[in-house]
């Protein structure tokens, strides 16, 4: 059984063509033809760069391709990056979610498709619910290592009150004051010069939040789903700031499952791909 990420036509056209102009203001990122692994048709948008190990990038449930374009110019002065889409997530891919053993469908979509993208291997950055594919992926030679950024999977989401007001409050009602309350939870709040910009995003998450159908943050993944990376260089990041998943709930289930430190992004919220693109570059170049 599979559920429609958008609520109606009129409403995946917008999602999709939001998306479309996003990426044309990037000429640099050349789409490839359109992929089908797992019988999941994928967008895959690829910007070539410098001569470090590609990265194929998998943005998390807020966070399209489309949004971060700057981050992936920013990656590619130093590698060759490759953005997908997962299915079942606003954005350019399939619009059918995965229902039922959710976790193992992402992990499938990622075995299917990592032949499809690279002959050699790759960096897997898995940024939340894109963190989740990665992990129930089956160890590969494509994957010379993992970096799992704000990762979902590895802890049940923190309890906070004020986020879960925030998201109610957005999907009720999807406009600019909801959408910038929403992402004032997810993202970092100000600090000695940072005040942070939510408003690339406002429009996106207004989007999202009147034309799709938005699920719950993945909790652990069941034995079942994990895979074993033992041998693999893992590198787990995240926020100092980060709400859903802070250094606090990751150190342990960093440390259990993939004999990981937790490196922490300082200043940095749920939303590291956006806030802090250098923070999500200097994670990339740690050894795991």
């Amino acid at each position: 059984m599979h559920v429609p990420v958008y609520r109606s036509r009129p409403g995946e056209v917008a999602v999709r063509s939001w998306c479309e102009r996003e990426l044309v203001t990037c000429p640099d990122a050349r789409p490839l033809l359109e992929l089908t692994p797992a019988g999941r048709p994928t967008r895959v948008h690829v910007i070539d760069g410098g001569p470090a190990t590609p990265v194929l990038v998998l943005p998390g449930s807020v966070l399209s391709s489309a949004n971060l374009v700057g981050t992936a110019r920013l990656l590619a002065s130093d590698r060759t990056v490759i953005l997908a889409d997962l299915p079942g997530q606003p954005g350019l891919s399939c619009s059918r979610r995965p229902f039922g053993r959710r976790a193992g469908a992402y992990g499938a979509w990622l075995d299917a498709l990592l032949p499809q993208v690279t002959d050699r291997p790759v960096v897997v950055l898995g940024h939340s619910l894109g963190a989740v594919a990665a992990l129930t992926s089956l160890p590969s030679p494509l994957v010379e290592r993992l970096v799992l950024v704000n990762p979902a999977g590895l802890a049940a989401p923190g309890p906070d009150l004020g986020r879960l007001r925030a998201t109610c409050a957005w999907r009720l009602s999807p406009g600019e004051h909801t959408s910038l309350r929403l992402l004032d939870t997810l993202c970092a709040p100000p600090g000695p010069g940072r005040v942070p910009d939510t408003r690339p995003l406002e429009e996106w998450v207004t989007l999202v939040g009147r034309h799709c159908r938005t699920g719950p943050v993945p909790g652990i993944l069941r034995g079942e789903d994990f895979r074993d990376w033992h041998g693999v260089p893992v590198t787990v990041a995240t926020g100092s700031h980060d709400r859903v998943f802070s250094p606090a709930l990751l150190h342990g289930a960093a440390r259990r499952f993939l004999n990981a430190r937790v490196h922490v992004i300082e200043g940095v919220g749920h939303l590291a791909p956006h806030e802090s693109p250098e923070g999500v570059r200097e994670a990339l170049d740690l050894d795991g």
